[in-house]
């Protein structure tokens, strides 16, 4: 302690010393912590940017090229689909009077009548060309644009069918709009059309069905999509033998042969010289003996199928615009 006092500047300088040294410790301390951290920091980055450089579209300049065409050649293969279905997106949906749908209605409801009387169509009972529910009532009058879409809908199919000339129209369903029970449709972000749902049932032979289901799967005013179909054979049972006819071999005959068949005969009538070859008296030749003959009825091919169709007309939405 006297040394102190006897040289306090001498003591004061070195306990200055003293305070800076262990100042500058900690410092560097706590320095050489942020580096390591940073340090380790700068490590990560530097890997992270080595994988990215190795993937194919690292962004190089030619890359950004490439990626621009690429860009470029998917939107415009989007805007050539929108087009080729932006005909199946209607004009414009207008709503009418109650009574100016139902009259519509009633005139195609008897137009379709008509087409299926001339065909041999039988109907179901109570046909009205799926719009039932309104044979005694009204519409309501917020609906009516888009019943007259799915009228002119179920118009082109039934008007198809009865092109088809079927045995029997069995069922037909129109599925009915939200907006019918109260209800809203709201499109999903995602959805490009809005769904109208049918189903059909009909009793016709099987190239009714294929000029049918031809008729309504190509394009057309419509957009109309098969989502389930059931065929079934009227004929269950499997050919007996019993089906097959035979008949008994004919005798044979001899003398002059006698006159042709009618079914042999000449379209065009009697040929000249044929009455000369009449009245001359034809030498008899031995008839040959008639072979056995055996028919077969017709065991398959010839029956009527029964069909089943649920199918919807796609009313697609307007286009979203592209970014």
């Amino acid at each position: 302690m006297s040394w102190i006092k006897e040289n306090k500047f001498v003591a004061g300088l070195i306990g200055v010393t003293l305070v800076c040294i262990a100042g500058l410790y900690f410092f560097g301390s706590s320095a050489a912590g942020r580096y390591e951290e940073e340090l380790s920091k700068f490590q990560a980055a530097a890997d992270e940017a080595r994988s990215f450089e190795s993937l194919p579209l690292y962004p190089k300049t030619e890359n950004v090229h490439g990626k621009t065409k690429a860009l470029a050649e998917y939107r415009a293969a989007v805007e050539s689909i929108q087009a080729a279905y932006g005909k199946y997106v209607p004009k414009e949906i207008t709503n009418t009077s109650p009574q100016d749908f139902t009259n519509r209605l009633k005139d195609v409801d008897a137009g379709l009548v008509k087409a299926f009387e001339e065909s041999s169509t039988a109907l179901p009972e109570g046909f009205f060309s799926g719009f039932e529910s309104f044979r005694t009532s009204l519409p309501a009058a917020p609906v009516t644009g888009l019943l007259n879409y799915q009228l002119n809908a179920s118009q082109f199919v039934l008007q198809e069918l009865a092109k088809a000339r079927p045995v029997r129209l069995v069922n037909f369903y129109r599925e009915p709009l939200a907006e019918e029970i109260g209800q809203t449709f709201t499109p999903g972000p995602d959805d490009a059309a809005r769904k109208h749902s049918f189903e059909l049932s009909f009793v016709g032979s099987e190239r009714s069905v294929r000029e049918f289901i031809g008729a309504i799967s190509n394009p057309s005013p419509h957009y109309v999509v098969i989502r389930s179909m059931r065929v079934i054979n009227m004929k269950k049972e499997a050919p007996k033998a019993s089906d097959a006819k035979f008949e008994k071999e004919a005798k044979a005959s001899t003398g002059s042969p006698a006159a042709a068949p009618a079914e042999e005969q000449s379209v065009f009538g009697s040929l000249p010289g044929d009455e000369a070859a009449a009245s001359e008296p034809a030498a008899a030749a031995p008839q040959p003996a008639a072979p056995s003959v055996r028919i077969l009825a017709p065991v398959l091919g010839s029956e009527d199928i029964r069909v089943f169709l649920r199918y919807d007309v796609l009313q697609f939405l307007p286009a979203k615009p592209l970014p």
